[in-house]
């Protein structure tokens, strides 16, 4: 049997209890929890220049320790030279134990490097408990060799949660350690 994650770990011994202590739910059942979490890097770039769409794969491969899906554009674009079927970015979905590990990482290794760190803002809710925050530079993960990158790129991390409002996906979140800005 694989060793417990240190996220899931604290979901259950630190997260569940303050959660069931905070809302009052009557079942465990009821306590909102991480489903999964996508890491998307769009590439508009790659439309012109096929081999950034190799390397930004490669990239999101080391920082999530999981193969990138292609996306492709479903819509035909003329002022953007942008035809539908051609690869405009890269995705991965993860979920249970890789999705506490890339949080673990993210929210105790990367978000500190982040250059005059304030907090992530809290605008990125989507009003059905789940958040979302953009990056504007893939270098503050580890795994990233500063001297091999060509471009600095950003990236989006959804964090889809079965919260059933952005207050319990808020709170769930915090209890994580999620360094959210002060109000």
């Amino acid at each position: 049997m694989a060793k417990q994650c240190l996220m899931r770990a604290k979901y259950e011994q630190e997260v569940m209890p303050q959660m069931l202590k905070t809302f009052g739910y009557k079942n465990v059942m009821q306590i909102p929890r991480l489903t999964k979490i996508v890491v998307n890097m769009g590439l508009g770039e790659a439309i012109a220049n096929n081999k950034v769409l190799d390397t930004s794969v490669e990239e999101l491969k080391l920082i999530t320790g999981q193969k990138p899906v292609i996306t492709k554009s479903t819509k035909s674009i003329a002022a953007f030279k942008l035809r539908q079927g051609m690869s405009v970015g890269a995705m991965v979905t993860l979920r249970r134990s890789t999705m506490y590990e890339f949080f673990n990482r993210l929210v105790n290794i990367s978000l500190p490097r982040v250059r005059d760190f304030q907090g992530l803002p809290r605008k990125g809710f989507d009003g059905k408990g789940n958040y979302t925050l953009g990056l504007r530079e893939q270098i503050i993960f580890p795994e990233i060799d500063y001297d091999k990158v060509e471009k600095i790129r950003g990236m989006n991390i959804s964090f889809v949660t079965t919260a059933r409002t952005d207050e319990e996906c808020l709170e769930m979140l915090l209890a994580f350690g999620m360094p959210f800005k002060k109000k």
